[in-house]
């Protein structure tokens, strides 16, 4: 029998729509703030509607777009939920509207200016099959040219792959010594 779609579900219902695991619902709890799930006697989680539409956005941006952790909860940060939301029911109009509502809202206050390379977090991915690195060989000297500033020989893209696996290897070292 369907559940009515105000129904609560459970994490391995929430799990099975999504198709994802368990244990990676219940680490996005400890990395997005603003999923509450009810928690009844021996902790069963029940998500709310809007929980399981949160966690759709969640996953579009992660999954689909290529967004990093960080960069999703920069999203929400700076957008709200009903942004993320719009985005996982897959609502563009919603998602237009509230981005030209946040635009209007934030007009220019000055801001102080920032260095496009100290803006990594919060980019989408590039898609892994475009490339990965171009150290090395012509490559690194046609990027050179076209990109580097810093004098270090890597292109602004490479610095790019190279932050976001520094984070990722950041959050695998800390779920390692969470283990120990």
């Amino acid at each position: 029998m369907d559940k009515s779609p105000d129904a609560f579900r459970t994490i391995s219902e929430v799990a099975d729509d999504l198709d994802l695991p368990q244990h990676v619902l219940r680490f996005w709890e400890t990395r997005f703030t603003q999923i509450k799930p009810m928690k009844r006697g021996g902790g069963r989680r029940y998500y709310r509607p809007d929980d399981v539409d949160l966690l759709k956005g969640i996953r579009t941006l992660l999954y689909d777009q290529g967004y990093t952790i960080k960069g999703v909860q920069k999203l929400l940060k700076q957008n709200g939920n009903k942004f993320v939301i719009a985005i996982g029911v897959g609502d563009m109009d919603a998602v237009e509207a509230l981005s030209a509502s946040m635009a209007e809202e934030n007009k220019p206050a000055v801001r102080a200016p920032v260095a496009e390379d100290d803006q990594l977090v919060g980019k989408a991915r590039l898609p892994s099959t475009r490339r990965f690195f171009g150290l090395g060989g012509d490559a690194g000297k046609a990027e050179d040219e076209a990109g580097d500033t810093t004098g270090t020989g890597i292109s602004r893209e490479d610095r790019a792959l190279l932050q976001e696996a520094l984070y990722d290897l950041l959050e695998c070292k800390r779920l390692l010594d969470q283990v120990r």
